[in-house]
C-alpha cells in the first residue's frame, strides 16, 4: 500500500511538473525568493516600511501601482510565502462579487484553523465602487490581508474608503541591470527558464531584447521565449539568437504607451511643462516619444492650442495662431506633413515670450462670478433696438469712444452699478503684454 503511494505521488509529481513546463516562460521563472526578485530596491532596503514588514511578518493592506512587468503579481505571491499566509488570487477582469464571497469563506475557515489569508487582487481598478466596497468588511475585521495590483493611478481608480485602508506602494519600470538579472536568470535556469536549451545570444540580441522590454520584464521573458521557439541549432546542436531575429519578432511598433492610463497624462503634462519651461528640445522630445507610442498627433495639437493660450497668452499672440495653424495641417495633410507643422507651433511656443495673466484672470473672474449674485446690466450698457427700450432708459448715457479723443471715454464705467470693479487681467513685463501693461497703467490713470 505504502508502495502504490509513493507511486501514485512520483506521478503527480511528474504531471505537475510536465504540467509546469506547458506554462509560458515568464509565469515558469516567476521568482520564489527574495534574493531572485529584480528592481524595486527602493523598496528592500532595510528601513524601508515594505522590506521591514515582509522580514517581521507584519502584514497590512496594501496596493502595488506600477507599470505592467514590474513584479506586482510576483511580489504578492512572495510576501504570502514568505510570512506563512494561505494565498487566493483574483482577476478583477473575470472576477466577480460571487468571487469575493467565495474568498471570503476560505479565508474564514483558513483563520479557524490558525492560518491567516493573503487576498490578492489583480487589476483591482477594473471592479467597480461596489465590488471595491465588498473588501471593506473583511480587511476591518482581519478576515484577510488584502493587496491588490493595479497599472492605473489609485487617487482615481480605487475608492477612498478601500484607498484609506490600504498602504500604497510603488513600482517602478525595472532599469538595464533588473532586465539583465531576469534575462540572465532565464537563459541558466535549467527547471523552469531555458538552461536545458544550447541557447545564446549575441551580446546585439541581448541589447535589443532589454531595450525594447521597456521595463516590463514579463514582456522580455516572453519575446525570449518567442525567439528560442524560431531558434534553428547549427552543427554542434548549439541555437545562437542574434540581433536580427528580434527584430523580425517586435515588428515595427514595440512601445509601451497606454493610450487612456497614467503614462498618457504624464507624458502630455511633461511636454506641457516643457513648454511652459522654454525648454524646446525637452518638448520636442516628449512629443516625439508619444507620436512613437500611437498617440494621435490631433490629441497633441489641441492641447498644444491649450498652452498658447494657458502660458504665451498675449505676451505673442502669434502663438495661438500658429498652434491652430498647426493643428488645421494635422487635419487637412495627416502624416507627416502635420506632425512637423505640431513640432513648429511646439519649438515656436517654447521660445516665445511667456505670460499667464490672461489664465489668472479668467480664473479668477469665473470663480468670482460664480460666488455671486446675477447683477442686472447697467442701463448705460443696454442694447436699445426698440422705441420701448429707448423710453426705459435702455443704452441712454452711453458714450461711444470712437466718437471720444484717444478712442477712449474717460470715466466710464463697465461694471454692475451695485458691484465694484475688479482689476483681474494684469499684464506681465513680458512680450507685448508690456506694451499692453503701459497702455492699460496709462488709461487707468486717466480713469
Amino acid at each position: 500500500m505504502q508502495d502504490l503511494f509513493e507511486e501514485d505521488n512520483q506521478q503527480s509529481s511528474f504531471i505537475a511538473e510536465e504540467s509546469n513546463l506547458l506554462l509560458p516562460l515568464a509565469a515558469r521563472m516567476r521568482p520564489k525568493a527574495l534574493e531572485d526578485y529584480a528592481g524595486q530596491s527602493h523598496l528592500f532596503e532595510p528601513g524601508k516600511p515594505l522590506y521591514e514588514t515582509i522580514s517581521q511578518g507584519k502584514l497590512h493592506s496594501m496596493l502595488f501601482w506600477g507599470p505592467p512587468g514590474t513584479g506586482k503579481t510576483t511580489l504578492a505571491r512572495m510576501i504570502a510565502a514568505n510570512c506563512q499566509c494561505y494565498f487566493i488570487a483574483i482577476s478583477a477582469v473575470l472576477g466577480s462579487v460571487k468571487d469575493i464571497r467565495n474568498a471570503v469563506e476560505v479565508a474564514k475557515l483558513k483563520k479557524k484553523s490558525g492560518q491567516q489569508t493573503l487576498l490578492f487582487v489583480d487589476e483591482v481598478h477594473r471592479f467597480n465602487k461596489s465590488q471595491q466596497d465588498a473588501f471593506l468588511p473583511y480587511v476591518e475585521d482581519g478576515t484577510f490581508i488584502f493587496i491588490g495590483a493595479t497599472t492605473e493611478n489609485p487617487s482615481f481608480e480605487v475608492n477612498n474608503a478601500l484607498l484609506s485602508r490600504a498602504r500604497v506602494y510603488v513600482l517602478k519600470s525595472l532599469d538595464e541591470e533588473a532586465l539583465t538579472k531576469v534575462l540572465s536568470r532565464a537563459l541558466t535556469d535549467k527547471v523552469n527558464g531555458l538552461g536545458l536549451l544550447e541557447l545564446e545570444l549575441s551580446q546585439a540580441a541581448k541589447s535589443l531584447l532589454i531595450a525594447i522590454a521597456d521595463g516590463d520584464a514579463r514582456r522580455l521573458l516572453n519575446l525570449l521565449e518567442m525567439a528560442s521557439d524560431l531558434a534553428k541549432p547549427d552543427e554542434s546542436g548549439k541555437s545562437l539568437i542574434e540581433e536580427q531575429q528580434i527584430k523580425e519578432i517586435i515588428g515595427d511598433n514595440w512601445r509601451r504607451f497606454d493610450k487612456g492610463g497614467e503614462a498618457f497624462y504624464d507624458q502630455i503634462s511633461a511636454l506641457h511643462k516643457s513648454v511652459r519651461g522654454s525648454n524646446p528640445d525637452g518638448a520636442l522630445y516628449w512629443f516625439c516619444r508619444m507620436l512613437d507610442g500611437g498617440c494621435d498627433p490631433l490629441y497633441i495639437a489641441r492641447r498644444v492650442v491649450r498652452m498658447a493660450s494657458e502660458d504665451v497668452g498675449n505676451a505673442d499672440p502669434r502663438g495661438l495662431q500658429i498652434a491652430i495653424n498647426a493643428w488645421d495641417v494635422q487635419q487637412r495633410l495627416g502624416s507627416p506633413e502635420g506632425e512637423l507643422a505640431i513640432a513648429q507651433a511646439i519649438v515656436y511656443l517654447a521660445v516665445a515670450a511667456k505670460s499667464n495673466a490672461v489664465y489668472n484672470a479668467f480664473k479668477k473672474c469665473m470663480a468670482e462670478v460664480k460666488a455671486e449674485q446675477s447683477y442686472e446690466v447697467p442701463l448705460h450698457l443696454r442694447n436699445a433696438p426698440t422705441k420701448l427700450m429707448k423710453e426705459l432708459d435702455y443704452g441712454a448715457e452711453y458714450r461711444y469712444d470712437h466718437n471720444e479723443p484717444d478712442a477712449f471715454s474717460i470715466g466710464q464705467t463697465y461694471f454692475p452699478d451695485d458691484r465694484a470693479a475688479t482689476t483681474y487681467y494684469e499684464p506681465v513685463e513680458r512680450g507685448m503684454e508690456k506694451q499692453i501693461a503701459e497702455k492699460l497703467k496709462y488709461l487707468r490713470s486717466l480713469k
